[in-house]
């Protein structure tokens, strides 16, 4: 977030939140990521911002039963049209981008602008306000919630609404992007309009929402959220810590950027100033200059120094200072902890996943060998799933990916949660085991440079925590690269970290950090799969009227996520569809490569409005062309919804049922032909006459195969009364893997149904006209007396120039046959079709000519248009949005 000003202290009770926000701008594209979203959904800013919204957040909508497995879907899409009708508050499971599930609350938001509507989505992470409940602010005094334990009274919470007012919006400024002062005014008055975001707690108390500032300490919010959202103090703090811990001119600055006192000083009075040297013998240290903002490291005078022995007692692979604070521990260990190391072996890396292995890693390690562990590996590691080119430097960002704490010992709740984002500057002890790959001990930590160490764990506010506890920071690499660090801390009732200490928990971080970069290796594969499947399936059923659509896809490995089948729904020429339903022979990352050309080869032949049986036989002439591994069986259907027809073929594939208004099942006999591949099979057409209410289900085998038993069984099954004709196709769908899938089905799973309701034939108009350039003026009165009568009249004008540009072209090139036709919908579609194949193509028209100019003015007139080949000639549409008032 940007650094606001000191607001005004809150009134009355809020809940302070870590709130990400993100902003998309009426062309479909992200203007706002903030540093809360990058955490939370792990996209970082510079992925997100510019790019299109759709595909970014793929959520889910979970079944109330849990029989069920969720539909997958778009957040951001979904968020869109749920504001369709005004602000939006709730929850929604989310994927992040290591494909985790994130519990989140949403408050969603219209904005409407001069351009157009954008969206505003604020998000927060549900998991530790439900364990934990929120942290609450009470003027400027911090609270928790709930006295009990998290485990004994788990809490229950929602997302709101606050009473609409302009103060209460004022305190969302901060998550506002920047931007002109109009707009910003504009968004926070339509906030205001709308009521600012509130957590419902336990369903008796509301709280308003008030987002951590990064913001210079002082009064009010700002002041009170000090510590939890900043991850390191300001220069001005260290300065101001360094002026009351030393005398002018007693410091001295190390090549590093680290300070230590000799352990001499205990002779010196209380409170008097160290005198500080620099860390020597250290090669890479010569290089740097001294960093005025580095952090002090000062051991306590009164404290013991169990590492503080003579030079000579140090071997050589070592580089020490006597009395120092500070030491960089460098070569093989001196003898190890077997049954710690053994410990490591059987209990780490027992998966390939990632969090799971680093989460393994601290809970070896806490309580046995400190009483605090985390692992921070480097975000871009994490997300690009490569090696880093260059070594870590300040600007490196690191990811937490687990932490593990002693609950008996202390409260460790307000650290940074695992998926926080926090550099590691070189002047802090983990940042110096970062950059320099290896380990740094610090064996009592001072109250000069807590702050700096407290940073380091996640915030300002651990200062005291970390005051007089001992630190070990070990680097994690693994195949000569750097993957981030590993933190521990003992607290004062322990004996410190040693010289020993540190030898042992080198040798355990280099065996974690080979799990760990196996790990990223497994993810980055997985990951590589399940983008290539998904990419290729569509994730959200498209709008079509005259047709509702629902589908459903479970692979059969349920890890990799990676399967042959697939499905589509794809919109023609005069309101039609084509439903398509296919199955690639095999399983895995090769059956979906040959899935995607399948499907990409059906979208581009659809696009020619050929015949189902003409288009499957294309289909198979195309397999041979690409290999004599391509095996696949196909569906192909297209429905009609204003002649309420359905023409079907199958490339030996699973038969459809088709479900009748009035309940009965009735599997559809279809010549089933040959799988695409095999060659020298013909595919028939089957044209079928369907009435609205209707339900076509078109799935693939491994939904209706038991184990055990015959296809015919799981048939039959679809064809009894398992589909109620009044369940929508997402209820349909849910009714039908509850009946028929099981846990142990090993074939992927692709369902989809579609709902015929059809277009009534009073919203349809159809003229033939003849090839004669006198037809255009015909064409004009024919449109605007039909638009008179749907009271369309503000299209009039509109409409009537477009229709006159495409029917001139129209009659120019055809042969013997013109048609134009206006369906009204959700919109007017307008379409001109003639007997001439060729496809007209958008070209700049020259300043003085008096042609070219038709398609220009329908690209810049309608919403939307286009172009496409009939099974004879070719159709030009275009659509219109239906005025407000209809």
């Amino acid at each position: 977030m940007v650094d606001q000003p000191d607001s005004p202290p809150p009134s009355g009770v809020v809940a302070l939140l870590r709130v990400a926000a993100v902003l998309v701008d009426p062309d479909g594209r992200i203007a706002l990521w903030n540093r809360t979203a990058e955490e939370l959904f792990g996209h970082r800013a510079e992925v997100a911002l510019g790019r299109t919204a759709h595909g970014l957040l793929p959520a889910v909508e979970p079944r109330p039963d849990g029989a069920v497995p969720a539909q997958r879907h778009d957040a951001l899409d979904t968020l869109d049209d749920l504001v369709l009708d005004g602000p939006w508050a709730g929850p929604m499971t989310v994927h992040d981008r290591e494909e985790r599930l994130r519990d989140v609350l949403w408050w969603a938001y219209p904005l409407v602008e001069p351009s157009g509507r954008s969206l505003l989505a604020l998000a927060a992470d549900a998991r530790p306000l439900r364990t934990a409940g929120p942290r609450i602010a009470l003027g400027e005094r911090l609270v928790p919630y709930a006295a009990a334990p998290a485990a004994a009274r788990p809490q229950q919470v929602a997302a709101a609404f606050a009473p609409p007012g302009p103060a209460a919006a004022e305190a969302l400024a901060a998550l506002l992007p920047a931007t002109s002062e109009e707009r910003r005014r504009r968004l926070l008055d339509a906030l205001a309009q709308a009521g600012p975001p509130a957590l419902q707690v336990d369903a008796a108390t509301r709280l308003p929402v008030v987002p951590y500032q990064s913001s210079p300490e002082g009064t009010g919010t700002a002041r009170v959220a000090a510590g939890i959202g900043r991850r390191y103090p300001t220069p001005q703090q260290r300065a101001a810590r360094r002026t009351d811990a030393a005398a002018p001119g007693t410091g001295a600055q190390g090549g590093a950027g680290v300070r230590i006192a000799p352990a001499g000083s205990a002779a010196a009075p209380p409170g008097a100033p160290r005198p500080a040297r620099a860390v020597p013998g250290q090669r890479e240290a010569a290089a740097h200059r001294p960093n005025p903002g580095g952090p002090a490291i000062d051991p306590a005078a009164a404290a013991p120094e169990p590492t503080a022995a003579p030079t000579a007692a140090v071997p050589p692979s070592r580089t020490a200072v006597p009395g120092t604070g500070v030491e960089v521990v460098r070569g093989l260990p001196d003898d190890g902890d077997l049954a710690l190391l053994a410990s490591v072996g059987s209990q780490v890396g027992t998966t390939l996943d990632l969090d799971t292995t680093a989460r393994e890693l601290c809970e070896v390690l806490v309580p046995r060998v400190a009483d605090f562990a985390c692992v921070d590996l480097l975000d871009g590691l994490i997300s690009d799933g490569e090696l880093p080119a260059a070594s870590p430097d300040d600007t490196a960002v690191l990811r937490r990916v687990a932490r593990t704490f002693n609950p008996s010992s202390q409260r460790w709740s307000h650290v940074l949660d695992e998926g926080a984002l926090l550099t590691m500057p070189r002047s802090t002890p983990p940042g110096l085991a970062l950059q320099e790959n290896q380990p740094v001990l610090v064996p009592l930590i001072s109250p000069d440079v807590a702050v700096d160490y407290a940073a380091s764990l996640g915030g300002p506010e651990l200062e005291p925590t970390v005051v007089g506890r001992s630190m070990l920071v070990l680097p994690l690499s693994a195949r000569g690269a750097v993957l981030g660090i590993l933190k521990l801390l003992r607290l004062s009732d322990r004996a410190p970290f040693g010289r020993s200490d540190a030898d042992t928990l080198k040798e355990i971080a280099a065996r974690a950090a080979l799990s760990l970069d196996n790990a990223r290796l497994h993810r980055a594969e997985s990951k590589v799969a399940t983008t290539l499947q998904r990419s290729m399936i569509p994730t959200r059923p498209p709008k079509i009227p005259g047709v509702q659509i629902a589908h459903r896809y479970m692979p059969g490995d349920r890890k990799a996520e990676v399967g042959g089948d697939w499905f589509d729904a794809i919109q023609l020429p005069g309101s039609r569809v084509a439903l398509v339903v296919g199955d690639v022979m095999g399983h895995g990352l090769h059956s979906a490569a040959a899935m995607g050309r399948f499907r990409t080869a059906m979208q581009t032949l659809a696009a020619l409005d050929l015949p189902p049986g003409q288009l499957l036989r294309h289909l198979d002439n195309l397999a041979h062309k690409l290999g004599d591994d391509h095996l696949a069986t196909c569906l192909y259907a297209v429905y009609d919804p204003i002649n309420r027809t359905c023409e079907l073929a199958s490339a030996g594939h699973v038969p459809p049922v088709l479900v009748h208004p009035d309940g009965r099942g009735q599997l559809l006999e279809l010549p089933s032909g040959a799988p695409i591949g095999v060659g020298g099979v013909p595919f028939q057409t089957k044209k079928i006459d369907v009435s609205d209410g209707s339900m076509l289900v078109l799935c693939t085998d491994g939904l209706v195969e038991v184990r055990g038993g015959d296809i015919g069984e799981g048939l039959a099954a679809l064809c009894g009364n398992l589909i109620d004709p009044k369940q929508t196709p997402d209820e349909a769908c849910d009714t039908v893997l509850n009946t028929l899938h099981s846990d142990d089905r090993q074939d992927d799973i692709a369902l989809l149904v579609a709902r015929f309701d059809g277009v009534p034939p009073t919203e349809v108009a159809t003229w033939q006209l003849g090839v004669t350039e006198l037809e255009v003026g015909r064409a004009r009165r024919l449109v605007r007396d039909q638009l008179t009568a749907w009271q369309l009249n503000p299209l009039a004008e509109t409409v009537e120039l477009l229709v006159s540009e495409l029917v001139t072209n129209a009659v120019r090139v055809a042969r013997a046959e013109v048609q134009l036709q206006l369906i009204r919908v959700d919109k007017l579609l307008v379409e001109v079709s003639d007997d001439n194949h060729n496809l007209p193509s958008l070209e700049p028209a020259e300043s003085m000519s008096e042609h070219g100019r038709g398609l220009n003015l329908v690209s810049k007139l309608a919403e939307k248009w286009g172009t496409s080949r009939k099974a004879v000639g070719k159709v030009v549409y275009f659509e219109m949005p239906l005025p407000r008032s209809t």
